[in-house]
């Protein structure tokens, strides 16, 4: 077949599954979850060892050390991963609860109950342990999924998908629920895209690239998460070695990922005190620093920062710093150039923790810690399926709940309406 007949058939195949998905109990479920777990473990070698194709080829093709990152399974990953299986067979499963219930002077008995949505087309670059993830939180939530991993994950997802769907055979569910789509081409994306009768959601993860190709080709409903340009700012009278850990750890622990922060604004009370130590230390973890020019006379080392610097995802040890006037000021920065993800302020100020969590419009705003939490395991959702800075259907890290929507269920008692 060609690649228009390929995705069509699993689309196909796909939605007959969700069908079936949408009525399996939460115990046949979480087993099909739980062998999964088992069979990473027991085939670890041999999905390494697709891997390392992956890796090697990406290595020949000169990736930057933080895209071989993302795309390497090691024994941390994986171990990883399977703890992730783990803790959402763990969690409740959320297909089929009732959202209250009310009832109408007529009698009858309101509510409202989750669903699953149906079959997601997951779409999404160079990090393989993200297939699992999303298949777990999809099986899961009743929905089935079709995943269009990038190329230079190809021999790793397939692996990984072999497992999934002996797991899934194993227990006499569906193995169409999860599936990987074997072609690389650009056309196998478009022709996903196209399937609104058969696909319910579009996910992609990835590059702002990589978004916005896909929202503008696709027909069907899709979250976006176009980039993650995370601030935090250090606030006047802010605990400064409290501070320098946060920031330090924010910027320099994963600096590939899109919770990283990629601005650090600073009130120009507290920069003279902080900004020479804090410079100083991510000087000697390898940070590139571009700063404005009141950084800069703080640190002559600095770079001059240009317009672009700001509102850019690096991705890499690159930092943009900017000391402001005050909390308005770097509210105002905020509003302009953050992409809705992540921002932070330390602070010991009561009050201004407050404005800032209230006047912030991302999806997650956090008071004395990391951008680094902002992750679906860290709040506690369990594995996530991506972060969506679009605020329609969901908002920040997507879990179980954000995968169903809801129906409303009536009982009644032979009222008719007059």
């Amino acid at each position: 077949m060609d690649i228009p007949e390929i995705v069509l058939q699993m689309a196909l195949e796909a939605k007959a599954a969700a069908r079936k998905l949408g009525t399996l109990s939460r115990g046949v479920k979480d087993r099909v979850i739980l062998r999964m777990a088992e069979l990473l473990k027991e085939r670890q070698a041999e999905i390494q060892a697709e891997n390392k194709k992956d890796v090697d080829a990406a290595l020949k093709e000169g990736h930057p050390a933080a895209f071989i990152d993302r795309l390497m399974l090691t024994d941390k990953v994986m171990a990883a991963m399977v703890q992730g299986l783990k803790e959402v067979a763990a969690l409740p499963d959320p297909v089929g609860a009732v959202i209250g219930m009310w009832v109408r002077p007529n009698g009858l008995l309101v509510g409202r109950q989750r669903i699953p949505l149906g079959v997601i087309g997951f779409i999404y670059e160079s990090r393989p342990n993200v297939t699992v993830d999303a298949a777990a939180l999809c099986l899961k939530s009743g929905n089935a999924v079709i995943l269009k991993g990038g190329k230079e994950a190809l021999n790793s997802n397939l692996a990984l998908a072999r497992i999934m769907q002996q797991a899934l055979t194993e227990a006499q569910a569906p193995a169409a629920a999860v599936q990987v789509i074997p072609a690389v081409a650009r056309e196998a994306t478009l022709e996903l895209l196209k399937q609104d009768e058969l696909v319910d959601l579009i996910i992609p993860r990835g590059g702002e690239g990589l978004i916005r190709f896909v929202a503008e080709h696709s027909r069907i409903p899709v979250l976006k998460h176009y980039k993650g340009v995370c601030h935090i700012f250090v606030d006047e009278g802010a605990d400064l070695d409290l501070a320098e850990t946060v920031c330090f750890n924010a910027k320099v622990q994963r600096p590939g990922v899109c919770n990283a922060m990629e601005t650090l604004l600073v009130h120009e009370a507290a920069a003279p005190r902080f900004l020479p130590r804090m410079l100083a230390r991510f000087r000697e973890a390898g940070v590139e620093l571009r700063g404005c020019p009141r950084t800069v006379k703080l640190d002559p080392q600095v770079i001059p920062a240009k317009a672009e610097d700001w509102g850019y995802e690096f991705l890499d040890l690159i930092l943009a710093v900017k000391v402001v006037p005050d909390l308005d000021a770097a509210l105002e920065h905020i509003a302009r150039y953050s992409s809705n993800h992540t921002e932070a302020i330390i602070t010991r100020d009561y009050d201004r923790a407050q404005r800032f969590l209230k006047e912030v419009d991302s999806s997650v705003v956090l008071v004395n810690a990391s951008t680094r939490f902002n992750d679906g395991g860290e709040l506690g959702l369990g594995a996530e399926i991506g972060i969506n800075t679009s605020k329609l259907h969901a908002f920040g890290p997507m879990g179980l709940e954000e995968l169903t929507t809801t129906k409303f269920i009536v009982y009644g008692s032979g009222q008719i309406r007059t």
